[in-house]
């Protein structure tokens, strides 16, 4: 997969911005947790939210509008632990009832 490219569009001319890594995994969760609403349009709720009996933790939990939980995961790197990650991730998120909340 190739790397997401972010433009300044002034007028009719785009010029890309070039990116930037983080050293630190949590400085781009901070960061990413203080901007989510701007950023993506989801609604912070928390940080480090543990997923009980599946002994992990998801990095930043979000809703959006309609009330649908969003799982935000924060990578400084691509390696393969990724998809474990993932895979515990769905795993956790079938077993619960995102539906919306009663009145």
């Amino acid at each position: 997969m190739s790397d997401l490219k972010v433009f300044r569009v002034r007028g009719k001319q785009a010029t890309e911005i070039p990116g930037a890594s983080v050293r630190v995994e949590r400085d781009l969760q901070t960061l990413i947790e203080a901007n989510m609403e701007a950023m993506l349009g989801i609604r912070f709720l928390v940080t480090e939210y543990r997923t009980g009996r599946h002994r992990g933790r998801i990095d930043s939990l979000g809703m959006v509008e309609s009330e649908t939980p969003v799982i935000v995961e924060c990578k400084r790197s691509r390696d393969q632990n990724v998809f474990s990650e993932l895979g515990r991730m769905v795993q956790f998120t079938n077993l619960m009832s995102f539906g919306p909340r009663a009145a």
